[in-house]
């Protein structure tokens, strides 16, 4: 999971993972793993390992060494900041200097606060020509499964 902070990378995870939101702020350090299953199209389980790094516009070397050997990427964006989204896309173009294979999938996140969204819609509908892009909502689970679910889809065997 990438992206800048507090965009919701962690409370996407703490949905996917747990079925759960919590409205407290937890700064991720570091960086966070879990696990969870998720069944492809042709109903085989596939095992996810998800890790949210902490959030960042940039990619360091700390960061790189978190990215390698990883099949998929998860990038979040922040709806009602419009500035998260050339974070997630420089993010994106950093993170394929080390994982160039990988399947990407975006997140623009906060779907419950969509009338403060600085992201417009045209915007989000231009990038579906390049990518997956989910309009997501950690608070209400919305879009949520669907992006993991596309990105397990999208990451080869």
């Amino acid at each position: 999971m990438l992206g800048d902070f507090g965009v919701g990378k962690t409370s996407l995870v703490a949905r996917f993972v747990h079925n759960t939101f919590s409205e407290k702020y937890l700064t991720t350090v570091g960086v966070k793993v879990d696990t969870c299953e998720v069944a492809r199209t042709d109903g085989e389980p596939r095992k996810l390992v998800v890790w949210d790094m902490a959030g960042r516009n940039g990619i360091d070397t700390l960061g790189a060494s978190y990215l390698r050997g990883a099949s998929g990427l998860l990038l979040v964006v922040d709806g009602t900041r419009a500035a998260t989204l050339r974070t997630a896309l420089n993010l994106l173009m950093q993170a394929r200097t080390v994982v160039p294979a990988a399947a990407a999938v975006l997140m623009v996140n906060k779907l419950d606060l969509i009338e403060h969204w600085e992201v417009e819609p045209l915007t989000v509908a231009e990038l579906r020509n390049s990518l997956p892009v989910f309009e997501t909502s950690a608070l209400t689970g919305d879009g949520v499964v669907q992006a993991f679910a596309t990105l397990a889809r999208e990451i080869p065997e």
